[in-house]
């Protein structure tokens, strides 16, 4: 009994887990920036292409790009190359947002 008491005694000692928020999502803005080319995905423009599956929007810039869906997967790329950790979806009725750092949605 004795080891019971002294193993559930040590189970509440020990520190809580740490939170599975994510400092990106919390801290990103509240308000959208304004999209640098709403509605289009600004790399396939220049490339003169119009074949995306859906379009994602950077949190930090306004960048449009097209998702992984999508053949050149631009939206994903503007956050290699930028290290802008947040972006949303950018399709009407949608308002979810991702984390690249963390691999989140919220």
């Amino acid at each position: 009994m004795k080891k019971i008491l002294k193993r559930a005694a040590a189970r509440t000692q020990q520190p809580a887990p740490a939170p599975t928020g994510c400092e990106e999502l919390t801290n990103a803005p509240e308000t959208d920036p304004a999209a640098l080319t709403p509605g289009v995905c600004q790399e396939c423009a220049e490339l003169g292409e119009d074949n995306w599956s859906h379009l994602r929007m950077c949190l930090s810039c306004g960048h449009v790009g097209c998702c992984d869906s999508s053949p050149h997967q631009h939206a994903t790329n503007h956050y290699r190359d930028t290290a802008h950790p947040v972006m949303r979806s950018h399709e009407p009725g949608e308002s979810w947002r991702w984390c690249y750092v963390h691999d989140l949605m919220d």
